[in-house]
């Protein structure tokens, strides 16, 4: 993407409706929706998060699907969840917002217990030791996660990487979490919900041309 298009879409941002964008302190020091998004959809409804939205595919797809339940993109780089922003505006889907923040501030953006799910889709599998710091999945980011999940919530982990896929499996037993349902390759294997093989992400696409296994987990976090 040129800068000039990056430009734009970053000024065209700070007129949606549906975009935050808070700097990383005012997320840090008591950020204005946290507790408070149903002040921002102007309803009670579940609240699921997608964590690394991208280009938002996942947030838009799902609000789509699920009117009653309010969708939260969250991705650092603007630029990519315009597209998203702009489609749930063209679409009157009032149950969309998208933050621009890091992941790793996710339990500043919500309080305890406020998130019903949480999707993670096609993260970076961070291979390479020394960036395990940065997995998704790994323990420090499942305690933040615990930190604003309804005790019954769920995460849904999609993703290319079988090295992902095994990976969070392994931690998940040795932590004594409860896996509910786990498929490597959705596609060839029956049995995945609708709404993962429903909604594809521009990324998706180009791994199914090349026949590449798409696995989905979905769990919760116990005690």
């Amino acid at each position: 993407m040129g800068s000039k298009n990056k430009l734009k879409r970053f000024a065209e941002n700070q007129s949606f409706k549906n975009v935050i964008q808070p700097t990383r302190d005012e997320v840090l020091n008591n950020f204005q929706f946290r507790g408070n998004w149903k002040d921002f959809f102007k309803n009670d409804n579940p609240i699921v998060v997608e964590l690394g939205c991208g280009k938002g595919e996942y947030t838009v797809g799902l609000a789509r699907q699920n009117p009653d339940k309010n969708f939260v993109g969250i991705d650092i780089k603007g630029a990519r969840f315009w597209r998203g922003a702009k489609t749930a505006l063209d679409e009157n889907l009032n149950n969309v917002a998208f933050l621009r923040t890091q992941i790793e501030l996710v339990d500043h953006c919500f309080a305890k217990e406020e998130v019903a799910e949480i999707w993670i889709t096609f993260p970076d599998p961070q291979i390479k030791y020394k960036r395990t710091k940065h997995r998704m999945t790994n323990q420090v980011f499942l305690n933040r996660y615990k930190n604003v999940l309804r005790p019954e919530g769920l995460i849904h982990l999609k993703t290319d990487s079988e090295f992902m896929h095994g990976y969070t499996i392994g931690l998940l037993q040795g932590l004594g979490h409860k896996i509910l349902y786990a498929n490597h390759n959705v596609y060839k294997n029956e049995g995945a919900p609708p709404e993962v093989l429903g909604i594809q992400t521009f990324y998706e696409n180009q791994y199914l041309e090349i026949d590449k296994a798409i696995t989905y987990l979905q769990f919760q976090l116990t005690d």
